[in-house]
């Protein structure tokens, strides 16, 4: 070389030659698998959920060179991770994806410092990163313990960091093909999570493992260890999607709630529904008849800014809804009964559910509006074997230990201590109740036979005594009498809710210190 221009000149063209690899993938064979799979590449994957043209890579040419006998490089086999800076609605994320045309996404030569430096970039800068894991997500494989001629003690480098950040920006994972391993753990280790139905599955170790140590799974591919049917329904994970196009949309929806760290404000959206909207339905909501069924989620649609209710987890932990939505544009999220499942009781993994739920709201200062319609925590045995009075207050230690604005509406039932767990008692009660409501340390039918049984006994027409006795306590019932002694705040014309709820929502945002 005679002079550094010269130099310099073909040193670009190995970063040209190298970029060029990088590119490639795992080469064109794997990458038409790929697509044939139905699955985009990892590329593909963070240019469809981003901002178009704002991601910048980091570290793309990372990989496994190959060189001639001189030392001159002669191709690169890029690493499996792609990550970099990127924006989702114009705000700043750090993107992840997985890239499993590079030997099925397991360990590579570059991958574990590219995933520590993905993570630090994120817990430093304060921003919210994207996991896009499609395989072992940086796990090991039999073939790298033949390479590198020994085993080891296991460990997960930046491990420290995965935690540090589900306390520092939202955490978003995405399960977009077979994940085990160390992949389901990062899918796991996040503020929401969600899998595309039939195209991926979860699992700690896939079928074949299992098998071949012994744990079982002969007879079950797949879909049936680790599809969104079992794992949308137990809580591993957060949604499912139809599509990694639905999946992404989910995703951005997901970040458009929350503030880009904690101690941020919330992004709040201009409105053109009116705060003072008031929706004739709502006085037809409920069924006169105290045990029958009705739809929570249309007094959740009629209640918040229009079309702007995002549920997660219908699936798993019926009893309980919950979701963001927004009230003149200020992002609150939602808790809520649905008396279509159970009578909308508090089980085992509702209130686990629940608890998750409330303690992201708070860790993110999002207001809380909680529509009560609570029978009290599910009883019998199988709710004992689960554990439900355990999970049930862990829930109510989270309500209690929200410190964001509260709000409660008590559509119906709140009977017992799941009632009492609408919210903290101690704290300001910004409350309302509709005209439906009815509560007490127990439903007042249940016990009648019971406290009165001397009375029933003694009586020349016992039915006609029990029916005498619940018309008398039926009219203790009512919330007015509660309303006499201010042991309820204000009883409402179901229709006045959303105006309330606005009016809430103005006061928290201006209380709340971000």
């Amino acid at each position: 070389m005679t002079s550094d221009g010269q130099l310099t000149g073909d040193r670009l063209e190995e970063l040209r030659r190298r970029r060029a690899d990088a590119l490639e993938m795992g080469g064109a064979d794997k990458l038409a698998r790929q697509a044939a799979k139905g699955k985009l590449n990892a590329r593909e994957r963070i240019a469809a959920l981003v901002d178009k043209g704002s991601f910048r890579e980091i570290g793309a040419i990372a990989g496994r060179a190959e060189y001639d006998d001189a030392g001159a490089f002669r191709k690169l086999r890029p690493s499996n991770f792609i990550f970099g800076r990127a924006n989702i609605d114009a705000r700043p994320v750090v993107a992840t994806a997985d890239d499993f045309t590079v030997r099925g996404g397991a360990s590579d030569a570059a991958i574990h410092r590219k995933f520590v430096l993905a993570e630090q970039m994120a817990g430093e800068l304060r921003l919210p990163i994207i996991r896009m894991i499609d395989g072992t997500g940086g796990g090991g494989s039999v073939k790298s313990l033949e390479d590198m001629g020994r085993t080891y003690v296991p460990f997960v480098p930046g491990w420290e960091n995965v935690v540090e950040n589900l306390d520092v920006a939202p955490v978003v994972a995405l399960a977009l093909g077979p994940t085990a391993g160390l992949g389901a753990a990062r899918l796991v280790a996040s503020h929401y999570s969600v899998m595309v139905r039939g195209l991926s599955q979860v699992f700690t170790a896939g079928p074949r493992v299992a098998a071949a140590i012994g744990a079982g799974g002969e007879a079950l591919d797949n879909e049936a260890l680790g599809g969104a049917d079992v794992h949308a329904t137990n809580g591993v994970v957060d949604d499912e999607a139809e599509s990694e196009a639905d999946a992404f949309k989910r995703v951005r929806t997901f970040l458009s709630y929350l503030p880009g760290a904690v101690g941020r404000v919330p992004p709040i959206r201009d409105c053109d529904d009116p705060p003072t909207r008031r929706d004739e339905t709502l006085l037809s909501a409920v069924p006169d008849s105290a045990d029958a069924a009705y739809n929570m989620r249309r007094i959740l649609e009629a209640t918040m800014d229009r079309g702007s209710v995002f549920e997660m987890g219908a699936r798993w932990g019926r009893g309980v809804i919950t979701a963001f939505a927004r009230l003149s544009g200020r992002p609150v999220a939602l808790l809520a009964s649905d008396p279509t499942f159970l009578g909308g009781s508090w089980t085992a993994d509702g209130s686990e559910k629940a608890r998750r739920f409330v303690e992201l709201a708070d860790k993110f200062r999002l207001p809380v509006v909680h529509f009560v319609d609570n029978p009290g925590f599910m009883i019998g045995l199988e709710a004992e074997r689960a554990g439900t009075i355990r999970r049930g207050v862990e829930a109510m230690n989270a309500i209690y230990g929200a410190n964001v604005p509260w709000a409660s509406v008590i559509v119906r039932k709140a009977y017992g201590v799941a009632g009492a767990a609408m919210s903290n008692h101690a704290r300001f009660q910004y409350r309302f109740a509709w005209p439906s409501a009815d509560w007490g340390s127990l439903p007042m039918a249940g016990g009648v036979e019971v406290a009165y049984a001397a009375e029933l006994k003694e009586a020349k027409d016992p039915a006609a005594a029990l029916a005498e006795i619940k018309a008398r306590l039926k009219a203790l019932t009512s919330p007015f009498r509660t309303a006499d002694a201010f042991l309820i705040e204000d009883i409402i014309d179901p229709r006045d809710t959303r105006p309330l709820l606005c009016e809430f929502a103005d006061l928290a945002y201006a209380a709340l210190d971000f």
